[in-house]
């Protein structure tokens, strides 16, 4: 049986966290909110319980995840940091960015999906950050849904995907950002990588280490969840469409669009949004929408601009397309 519980955002009751971070405790599963989707969670040091999210989500094994957390300290507890590590988490955290590091033997191979690092973050959250502190330990989340299908960014979707196979989850509403951290190799502090687009602009990362992030060959993409496997795709075709595409050879009267312009087709039905921050909180939920209603397929417009969220937004919109 799945307990459900809705926590006030920004004073979540003790009673609620105590209850999700005793699960934590017994290598139970808990899914919670963060800014970017929502999170399937277990102890990140307990191997069995990590285990249970792979099993939760269907989800291969060599697929590492994100330790969340809830202080810099603990970061120094599980990997070898460095001056960036602190200065980027400075900037950033809490926030929607992912330092991949040199793991320390205190993190299970099983939660770094057999590599030699780790990936962290803190998320900008409160209910987040009040479970992983009581907690009193990371917390091990990769996206609280199947794996492969949209990642979750509001209670109802978490609860199609997981109720039965979690001891609980928790509802946060809908969420700020919709799709995931931004992942970034500072292993070497000379040559960082940017293993994944997401919700933290990679000019704002630039900008603040004073270099271009480098992008990794086959072998370091490795390091970051979300790359290796098609993801974020719904159960019906996601169709990609450019401002310069032609689809008028298609039959789309049965789609559904998504995107911030008008297409120059008829659809069955349009969701258009006001700009790409809302186009990027609002892509997973429209995907299951469209998937729920028995549309033939979803149409969804090419982020063209090249600054903001609209690279993570372009990388979640291929991603799912992709066979």
């Amino acid at each position: 049986m799945t307990i459900t519980a809705t926590p006030n955002k920004w004073n979540p009751e003790p009673e609620i966290i105590s209850c999700a971070a005793e699960i934590i405790n017994a290598s139970g599963l808990v899914a919670f909110p963060t800014e970017t989707v929502y999170g399937l969670g277990a102890n990140a040091l307990d191997p069995e319980a990590v285990k249970k999210i792979y099993e939760a989500k269907g989800r291969p094994s060599d697929n590492p995840l994100i330790l969340h957390v809830s202080n810099y300290s603990q970061v120094e507890e599980l990997v070898f940091t460095n001056e960036l590590a602190e200065k980027l988490a400075g900037n950033f955290w809490p926030g929607p960015l992912t330092l991949v590091l040199k793991a320390k033997n205190i993190v299970p191979l099983v939660t770094r999906g057999g590599l030699d690092t780790a990936a962290l973050r803190m998320p900008d959250n409160p209910i987040a950050l009040a479970l992983i502190e009581k907690a009193g330990k990371p917390i091990a989340a990769p996206s609280a849904n199947i794996s492969g299908r949209p990642s979750p960014t509001d209670f109802e979707s978490v609860l199609h995907d997981m109720c039965g196979r979690v001891e609980m989850i928790l509802d946060g509403g809908e969420l700020e950002i919709g799709i995931e951290s931004t992942v970034i190799d500072i292993t070497n502090p000379k040559k960082i990588l940017m293993l994944r687009p997401g919700g933290m602009p990679r000019e704002l990362i630039e900008e603040v280490l004073k270099m271009k992030l480098d992008v990794p060959d086959s072998l370091s993409a490795k390091r970051s969840p979300g790359t290796r496997y098609r993801h974020y795709a719904p159960e019906i075709p996601v169709i990609i469409y450019r401002r310069d595409s032609d689809l008028k050879n298609l039959d789309l009267k049965s789609a559904g669009y998504v995107g911030t312009h008008e297409p120059d087709f008829e659809t069955r039905e349009k969701i258009l949004f006001s700009d790409l921050k809302n186009y990027a909180r609002g892509l997973f939920a429209a995907f299951r929408k469209f998937e729920r209603e028995k549309f033939s397929c979803v149409v969804a417009e090419w982020p063209e601009e090249n600054s903001g969220i609209s690279e993570g937004l372009r990388d979640r919109i291929k991603r799912s397309s992709e066979d």
